[in-house]
């Protein structure tokens, strides 16, 4: 869902109550696609965000600075120009759509009394940010879309601003009772989320398939009349909380606490789902974005390490399973050396160019006879020979694979580790300390970059027990021999899980 229009509604009345008013101090521009606006209001600065971003593009307040570049981008310029010193009066959302419209009271160089309007289309890819003036020409915008990149819609300076497709879709706002109900009545083919969803501006699918569910729950078939009635009941019922500005900012989150998705208030749909309920949209959507970036740039990050990972140990599985085969070929080694013995045994009854013998298996409780085979150009000592070479090298093979299968056992024990730890990076530090253990083994080949590389101080995790016992706990490979070697003592509690990946605990004793 992220910022539909019900979300950017809910921001809107935040903001009326926060900046409108308040004075355009300072203007900045930290990325190439996000401003940042300091309005003094009520006796304190805000900082209110905009973002064109294709992943992240938003509005809210933030509490975050960003560095700025040392020659403000020309778009920076160009606000600052216009809009420092000006006043926010009103902020617009057309037609509930996925847009924000704000509008400075300015006073130009010649001493005149202008409006301007900064406009925000949070809209995917195609999210900018655009700069009106009094008679709606754009004077500028963060990005600059001409008819090589859109044959609907430019956005250049000089050219009148107009509003992007609506695709026929409805205000919900302004939607009468009648109207919805006509509406689910002309599109009995589409499911009614959907109908909803395609209708009307600023109504995300989640939001769509909440009324719906609220009405009708779990709903699949043909609607009734009564279950019509149901829903223009939820649908109405749903607006008339947004009218009411009844907002509960709520984030959703995965099991393992990720961030999913924003939502006005707790959905029915959501009900045993984990959430985490905010006091403002501005505070819910920095902790949101932050969260989100923060996983986003890890995994990134992590990526090139988990593929090195996988890849070695597809190898080291590979070699496991060959190394298993060749150990279960040499343990015929016991069959040749009783070969040998037998045609050791029997060599006087061994004639030169017989090609097998079948002798008793002295070996054998039930001495029962066996087949050996025989090389006839070869003498009968010669052929008990061959079969005691052929023993002693199954036996070093044997030997060998023994060795090599356990190498290759406890290598992938290591990797599956480091892979584990990488599951759990909660920093670029712990990232850069496990690309550090990768290269002293020898899986990352060492370079001047790679040596030169400050990973910086990470500490492993500590804790504090409810009966006063300091507790730490390895993040990584590098922290659990750290934990283990260096840091605990002799009467210490160390604790590990038997033949499986995971975190080394130290518990003080006292």
């Amino acid at each position: 869902m992220a910022l539909d229009g019900v979300v950017i509604n809910g921001i809107i009345n935040e903001l009326n109550d926060t900046i409108i008013s308040g004075r355009i101090d300072r203007i900045f521009q930290p990325e190439s696609d996000e401003l940042h606006i300091i309005i003094r209001n009520k006796g304190a600065n805000h900082r209110l965000l905009l973002s064109a971003s294709a992943n992240y593009p938003r509005i809210h307040i933030t509490k975050h600075s960003k560095k700025n570049p040392a020659t403000p981008p020309v778009f920076c310029m160009v606000l600052r120009k216009h809009l420092i010193g000006g006043r926010l009066i009103s902020l617009h959302q057309p037609s509930f759509d996925r847009i924000v419209e704000l509008t400075f009271e300015v006073i130009t160089e010649m001493g005149d009394l202008v409006e301007r309007r900064l406009i925000i289309e949070i809209m995917g890819r195609h999210s900018n940010i655009i700069l009106i003036n009094e008679a709606g020409y754009i004077l500028d915008s963060i990005k600059h879309i001409g008819g090589n990149i859109s044959r609907v819609r430019e956005v250049l300076p000089r050219l009148p601003y107009v509003y992007p497709p609506s695709r026929g879709k409805l205000d919900p706002i302004k939607c009468e009772n009648d109207m919805f109900l006509n509406i689910l009545k002309a599109k009995p083919e589409l499911k009614p989320a959907k109908a909803i969803m395609n209708t009307f501006n600023g109504i995300s699918k989640v939001t769509a398939e909440e009324i719906v569910y609220k009405a009708l729950g779990m709903f699949e078939g043909k609607l009734s009349y009564n279950d019509l009635l149901l829903l223009v009941n939820s649908f109405y019922g749903f607006l008339s909380r947004i009218k009411n500005n009844n907002y509960r900012p709520t984030m959703i989150l995965d099991q393992e606490s990720i961030p999913l998705d924003i939502l006005p208030y707790k959905y029915k749909l959501y009900e045993k789902s984990k959430v985490r309920k905010y006091e403002s949209f501005s505070e819910l959507l920095e902790d949101f974005y932050f969260a989100r970036d923060k996983f986003l740039r890890l995994s990134q990050l992590s990526s090139n390490l988990i593929k090195l990972i996988r890849t070695n140990l597809e190898r080291s599985e590979k070699k496991h399973a060959t190394y298993l085969k060749e150990l279960e070929s040499a343990k015929s080694g016991d069959k040749y050396r009783l070969y040998g013995e037998l045609v050791t045994a029997n060599i006087h009854s061994i004639s030169s160019g017989m090609e097998s013998i079948s002798v008793i298996n002295y070996y054998d409780p039930s001495n029962e006879m066996i087949d050996i085979p025989l090389d006839p150009a070869k003498s009968p000592a010669q052929n008990a020979q061959k079969y005691f070479k052929l023993a002693s090298k199954a036996n070093t093979v044997i030997s060998k694979m023994g060795k090599l299968i356990k190498e290759t056992e406890d290598e992938t024990i290591y990797l599956e580790s480091l892979t584990e730890a990488l599951s759990r990076v909660s920093s670029d530090t712990e990232i850069n300390e496990i690309r550090k253990e990768l290269v002293e083994q020898g899986y990352i080949r060492k370079t001047k970059k790679n040596k030169s590389k400050d990973i910086g101080e990470n500490k492993p995790l500590h804790y504090l027990s409810s009966d006063g016992f300091q507790i730490f706990v390895g993040k990584n490979n590098i922290q659990n021999d750290l934990l283990t070697l260096k840091k605990a003592s002799n009467n210490d509690i160390w604790l590990h899980t038997k033949n499986m990946p995971g975190s080394h605990v130290i518990i003080k004793s006292k």
